[in-house]
């Protein structure tokens, strides 16, 4: 049996009981890579039961000790960076130093997550009553489903993972259809380090797989990114148990340029937001608020530098500044934004059609001339294309910014401090970027708004949302 086609549950490879298979392409050049298992309910439930039985002995590891596997499994990703980074340009389409990079901070989130062993705290409450003590102790919450998406799929395993381990859960992962052998890799590394058997489990499948662990009794959290429609199903089927969710769904970011922004610095961060990963980036600059003095000069200075725009196959070229779109979805609804806005009257100043070669390639895009009905400034692009709106002051760039149903990231370019302040105040999203580009730090906390999201990852907060709270009333006399 090739390796690729079994799952990884309490610390051994076996054949799921699901006969249906999924297809994995490269992106590239829409090639055939491999077969991996459409698992199902019973391959869910053997998982799940595994993660179970194992939780008890897990938690009652001293944390520290549950560190260090985590760390050990963080070391032995640096010894295999190449390696891992050339799995995930092939099945994703990513540039390889933007992979190698992705393995590098896999790796030092896992340390970082790892390092609150000794850090996660409780408190010590004064009652009403004489000679009572009130204790709040956190306590992991049990089995954790994580629920990849395909644009970050290895990063995101230890998104989920480290905290989930560090806390004392025990959790079954669920790979991208899209997506799923860089799991694997990561999950054969992973075997390497004496984790025990049954605390990290691996499944793969698609939406009957991911939609029997969201139901799934026995799950205590679901921790899910993706898209927002996938998001409210699991939503609804983990209602049925009362079971948490940790979503983080779309995002449609707003950045808003002011007259006295640094020109070179608000260009190169917004040609950044379109091409990293191809710009399937969540947090990603998404629609352009440019005050008018500044308005032709910014779209010249974005425009030239997507114009000249490297990009195709990862594996082929090293010198490229992007890759591919994921699938051929992806690739009409790009192209879909595009024609609807041209039709209602956006101009094309670089780009703006599907690119003439194998593989699900869109040319990087500009439009100008954008208006607030348009499609392309209200829906998920995630693709190489900017759009840009010109406004005449602070305040209309951040009416028409909160004007939306998402409400993840957002920025502001400008030398003005109280400008910038005002913007941070008064922006409704969970994160804002000033003179930077849009990319989060491990330290801080990821968390979006409305539609964008429930809960957070990273830092504290982020390790808390994998915790619950026990209080102890100890009376003494």
């Amino acid at each position: 049996m090739d390796k690729f086609e079994r799952n990884y549950i309490d610390g051994e490879w076996v054949k799921p009981s699901s006969t249906k298979t999924i297809n994995v392409d490269n992106p590239s050049t829409q090639e055939f890579i491999a077969t991996v298992p459409d698992s199902n309910a019973a391959d869910v439930d053997r998982a799940v039961a595994a993660a179970r039985a194992a939780q008890p002995a897990w938690e009652r590891l001293p944390a520290i000790q549950r560190a260090g596997f985590i760390r050990t499994v963080a070391q032995k990703l640096r010894e295999h960076k190449t390696r891992l980074a050339r799995r995930i340009s092939l099945e994703q389409g990513k540039i390889l130093p933007l992979a190698e990079v992705e393995i590098d901070f896999t790796a030092s989130y896992m340390d970082y997550m790892a390092e609150w062993a000794r850090r996660i705290e409780g408190e010590i409450l004064n009652s009403d009553r004489p000679g009572e003590t009130i204790y709040l102790h956190r306590r992991p919450i049990g089995v954790v489903a994580g629920i990849l998406p395909w644009n970050f799929p290895f990063f995101l395993i230890a998104r989920k993972m480290a905290p989930a381990l560090v806390a004392g859960n025990t959790i079954v992962i669920k790979s991208s259809e899209e997506t799923p052998l860089n799991a694997f890799d990561f999950t054969e590394l992973l075997a390497e380090c004496g984790l025990p058997k049954g605390v990290f489990n691996l499944v793969t499948g698609g939406r009957d797989t991911g939609a029997a662990l969201s139901a799934h009794k026995d799950v205590g959290l679901i921790s899910f990114t993706g898209h927002v429609g996938t998001g409210m199903k699991i939503m609804e089927a983990a209602a049925k148990n009362l079971t948490r969710v940790n979503l983080e769904l779309g995002g449609k970011a707003p950045a808003i340029v002011l007259d006295d922004a640094d020109l070179e610095l608000t260009a190169n961060a917004l040609f950044n937001s379109r091409v990293l990963n191809t710009g399937q980036v969540c947090n990603a600059a998404e629609r352009v608020y440019v005050q008018r003095g500044i308005a032709d000069k910014l779209a010249d200075r974005v425009t030239r530098l997507m114009a000249e725009t490297q990009y195709g196959n990862p594996l082929t070229d090293p010198n490229l500044h992007m890759g591919p779109l994921m699938n051929q979805a992806g690739l009409d609804k790009v192209a879909a934004l595009v024609e609807a806005a041209k039709k209602q009257g956006a101009q094309v100043r670089t780009g703006g059609r599907v690119a003439d070669r194998p593989g699900f390639h869109y040319e990087p895009t500009v439009l100008v001339g954008c208006r607030d009905d348009m499609d392309v400034m209200t829906k998920e692009i995630f693709g190489p294309v900017l759009p840009i709106r010109v406004v005449d002051d602070l305040d209309e760039a951040l009416a028409l910014a909160n004007d939306s149903e998402y409400g993840l990231t957002s920025s502001v370019f400008t030398q003005n401090l109280n400008a910038a302040m005002k913007a941070a105040r008064e922006l409704r999203f969970g994160e804002t970027y000033v003179n930077r580009e849009h990319f989060e730090a491990m330290q801080g906390f990821h968390a979006g708004r409305r539609k964008s999201g429930i809960g957070g990852a990273d830092g504290k907060h982020g390790l808390y949302e994998y915790m619950e709270t026990q209080v102890v009333y100890l009376q003494t006399q």
